[in-house]
């Protein structure tokens, strides 16, 4: 079940890492007025909750504790997330505030995930 469990928290890196890697190669093209949200934002962050639920059934079903507060704060967040990145997907320019909002918020998913113990 280890194995599992640390195959599927590879693919939730790998998803974090599309989506604040997207955000980071838009961030060049913020001082231009040109920033949109890429694809691979949305690919990201559908893998994040995907792996991400996958985790929670696996370490349940291993006997592990889980944190169900902080997993809900950590979904509200990318439920946030997804729907802007969704909604904004097809849009040749998107606002910086709106590009800075998923990144700070993918961010502050990324620090709750490390440091809430």
């Amino acid at each position: 079940m280890d194995v599992l469990i640390n195959l599927f928290v590879c693919l939730h890196i790998v998803g974090i890492a599309a989506l604040l890697g997207g955000f980071f190669f838009q961030m060049g093209a913020l001082r231009s007025g040109t920033a949109r949200m890429l694809p691979g934002m949305l690919h990201g962050a559908l893998t994040m909750l995907a792996t991400g639920i996958v985790l929670v059934g696996l370490n349940q079903a291993d006997d592990q504790p889980v944190n169900n507060v902080k997993i809900g704060i950590k979904l509200a967040l990318l439920v946030v997330i997804l729907g802007l990145v969704y909604v904004k997907r097809d849009e040749e320019k998107v606002p910086s505030a709106l590009l800075g909002t998923v990144g700070a918020l993918t961010t502050v998913n990324i620090f709750i995930a490390v440091l809430w113990t």
